[in-house]
């Protein structure tokens, strides 16, 4: 069994190997609100206003890049969704690895401080 925790705790590597469907369970278990879409998991954030919204981003840019691993943003008045994948899975076809966990965990815990 995966736990937040455990996701918390680690740091994002280079990684070329993906987690087969079959496996991704547990991951989405430990990162509640997390959904997959295609060879990418998504979540949506909401926000009162805009000025929350880029508060948010300026506070996940740290984990972001303390991580190396940068997802796609979508950012509108009061809401921001997040799009992880990693490129270099799937003989660079890309897909869904442990670093897209880590990442959701530690900015979901981001939220959970700050925006919740």
């Amino acid at each position: 069994m995966i736990k937040t925790t455990d996701l918390l705790a680690i740091k994002s590597q280079h990684t070329e190997t993906g987690l087969a469907d079959s496996k991704l369970a547990p991951y989405f278990a430990a990162t509640p609100g997390w959904e997959q879409d295609g060879p990418r998991i998504v979540k949506t954030y909401n926000f009162k206003n805009y000025y929350e919204t880029l508060s948010f981003i300026n506070a996940i840019a740290y984990v972001i890049h303390a991580e190396d691993h940068h997802p796609e943003l979508v950012v509108t008045y009061n809401r921001c969704v997040i799009k992880f994948d990693t490129h270099t899975v799937n003989d660079g076809k890309g897909g869904i690895s442990v670093n897209d966990f880590i990442c959701a965990a530690k900015i979901d815990a981001v939220f959970e401080q700050s925006f919740s």
